[in-house]
């Protein structure tokens, strides 16, 4: 598979990022959804999550959309995120990544979303929603 061309899937709905405590229990709040992602570190812990699921309180970063990379994409392949960042990058769009053991995902604010498709397709990739 080139890596320098891409599937993406648009996924529906918005999404939040969260920071709790670095030794705080995994809520029960982030068991449901398509699209969820946990990452203890010694300094937090991040949550992905849909953004109805965020209780009030919690400390998050609603407004985001989330792109799915089609996969498996294989522990081989080199330069997959660096050929959808590039696009990205030179388009002023942020974005923030989750790669999992099949596939990767990349999430933008969903005010650059229009301008984040519009890059990816120009660079090459497609995308579906």
């Amino acid at each position: 598979m080139n890596s320098r061309s891409q599937t993406l899937e648009l996924l529906a709905g918005s999404y939040a990022v969260c920071r709790l405590d670095p030794g705080e229990p995994l809520p029960a709040w982030t068991a449901g959804g398509p699209f969820v992602s946990v990452t203890r570190t010694e300094a937090e812990l991040s949550v992905v999550c849909p953004q109805e699921a965020v209780p009030t309180g919690v400390r998050a970063e609603p407004g985001w959309r989330c792109l799915r990379v089609q996969g498996p994409l294989g522990f081989g392949m080199t330069g997959v995120v660096a050929s959808l960042a590039g696009p990205l990058a030179s388009s002023g769009v942020s974005i923030f990544v989750v790669s999992t053991y099949d596939t990767d995902y990349l999430m933008v604010q969903e005010r650059d979303l229009g301008r984040a498709l519009d890059a990816l397709t120009r660079a090459g990739h497609t995308v579906a929603r």
